[in-house]
């Protein structure tokens, strides 16, 4: 049982009730008010041209509905679909409750509301005010189907068409997308750095969550991926690759015989060598792997002696097999410069399976190699 009185339990309890801050400044909040007022507007003056004299041209939940198109664009329950199918569809939901429940008012309002949320989340069109348009068929005794296309369905759609305008002239997003489509792929040359997780991790996440998130899936990833290299960042301080690389570098040409090359690998206990030219510019890498698939086309048994056969040079001028390390490089070799910020280089090493980084200075000359132990000294210090 917990020591803390009933006093500091309650004054815990009230804290938790306490709304958080709002990270919008001024300029977002005057565009949410701005856009939200010419909204319902035009969906007034346009829903009051079109219907006949006598009816009522504006319903109350399109006043929620406003906050959602224009407050929160990018929610799954402010797109399109969910405006207009949730309002409408909850309000057909509401006049059948009216029509079909002998039962008392109370009741009817209660069930009309539950199933109208029933129907949202069957339909996918979750919209929070399709509750209130169900329980306004409701409390006003509406038997008449139509009012559930005019003006139920009439004004949720000019909202959406003024939305989809305001929003686009204000620098917002509408409608957001709900699927997460494949990014392009990055030009040529760039370096592009990979997420820490895919699809597959916040699908895992998303689904133990189990509960209706108000935020899009690509948004979330995005902003999870900021926080972590912000995080980084912060970390990691100004820390650039040449404060942390290792030097020197130990490097092969790309003459150098596999056997020495293969010597150096072991006697430094390293999983990489830089293959440079003369004036030290990087022209390849060559890894253990390299050797283990060039390995793999030697006809002994068992890798030892593949390894072996690989290794020990040929007494013939001309040989079927490699000789150099030059005929096994990988010649796509990822480098960085020497004043490159560090934080931006962790998720290369945590995503991609990179182990060693080969960094270049001026003249794009190699100068050191950064490596998995560099970087994790550099994490476990802090800045």
């Amino acid at each position: 049982m917990s020591s803390a009185s009933l006093p500091d339990r309650l004054l815990v309890w009230l804290n938790a009730l306490r709304p958080a801050p709002q990270a919008v400044n001024a300029r977002e909040r005057l565009r949410v008010v701005i856009g939200a007022g010419l909204g319902l507007l035009l969906a007034g003056l346009l829903s009051h041209a079109a219907m006949a004299p006598g009816l009522p041209w504006l319903v109350a939940p399109l006043g929620a509905s406003a906050v959602l198109v224009f407050g929160v664009p990018a929610s799954p329950l402010a797109q399109p679909w969910a405006v207009v199918g949730g309002n409408t569809l909850s309000a057909l939901v509401g006049i059948a409750c009216m029509l079909w429940l002998p039962l008392p008012a109370l009741v009817v309002a209660a069930a009309a509301v539950a199933l109208a949320i029933a129907t949202m989340f069957l339909l996918r069109c979750l919209h929070p005010p399709g509750g209130a348009a169900s329980l306004l068929m409701v409390l006003t005794a509406t038997h008449d189907w139509h009012f559930a296309l005019v003006p139920v369905a009439l004004n949720s759609l000019l909202l959406v068409l003024a939305g989809m305008a305001y929003n686009t002239l204000t620098g917002r997003r509408y409608p957001h997308a709900q699927h997460v489509t494949a990014p392009p792929p990055p030009a040529a040359g760039a370096t592009v750095a990979p997420p820490r997780f895919g699809d597959a991790e916040l699908d895992a996440v998303l689904a133990r969550y189990n509960q209706v998130l108000d935020v899009p899936r690509d948004d979330l990833a995005d902003l999870l991926h900021e926080a972590e290299m912000l995080s980084y960042r912060n970390r990691l301080g100004r820390l650039r690759c040449t404060d942390i690389m290792s030097t020197p570098v130990i490097t092969v040409e790309f003459g150098t015989p596999l056997a020495e090359a293969w010597a150096l690998l072991q006697q430094h206990r390293i999983k990489a060598l830089p293959v440079v030219d003369r004036v030290q510019r990087i022209v390849g890498i060559v890894t253990r792997a390299d050797f283990m698939r060039a390995a793999e086309g030697q006809q002994r048994e068992g890798l030892a002696g593949r390894l072996q056969t690989l290794l020990r040079p040929s007494s013939t001028t001309h040989s079927s097999k490699p000789e150099v390390v030059g005929q096994i490089m990988s010649r796509q070799v990822r480098v960085a410069s020497a004043e490159r910020p560090i934080a931006e280089l962790v998720p290369l090493f945590s995503a991609t399976g990179h182990h060693h980084i080969p960094i270049v200075g001026e003249q794009a000359r190699l100068v050191g190699i950064l490596t998995q132990s560099d970087l994790v000294k550099a994490l476990s210090h802090g800045p």
